[in-house]
């Protein structure tokens, strides 16, 4: 029988609201016509996989500078998302409505981001945290 195990990043706040956003990313993208389904679509799905995908990843290393590296690329992937909203927004693929409740969310996760980088900075040492 295998026991139901809490990974540190499960945890954390901004790794639940990343998982909300990845589910209205998904609903939205369906908004797309069928010839962006393998363009533009797929995409926008990788950049917001790739945001909770770096929180987890960066969870499981050991060294605080890798967590914060990680933490940075999670924040790429979120503009990188926020980005490609904008496009279908601007195609006229997706409509305002959805993208100002994604760009909300968007925001909400980037200041997230911002504060456990600025928490994890705090363990580094001085002589170290200007390399």
């Amino acid at each position: 029988m295998t026991e139901n195990v809490d990974f540190s990043f499960e945890r954390l706040n901004v790794y639940q609201a990343v998982r909300l956003l990845i589910k209205e990313v998904y609903l939205a993208q369906r908004q797309l016509p069928k010839e962006e389904t393998y363009a533009l679509g797929d995409q926008i799905r990788r950049a917001a996989i790739s945001i909770s995908s770096n929180i987890a990843e960066g969870s499981g290393r050991s060294s605080w500078r890798e967590k914060i590296h990680f933490i940075e690329i999670s924040y790429g992937s979120l503009m990188e998302l926020h980005s490609q909203i904008q496009l279908c927004t601007d195609l006229g693929y997706m409509d305002l409505a959805t993208q100002t409740s994604l760009r909300e969310q968007i925001i909400n996760v980037a200041k997230m981001l911002s504060g456990l980088k600025t928490s994890f900075e705090k363990h580094l040492s001085p002589i170290t945290s200007h390399l």
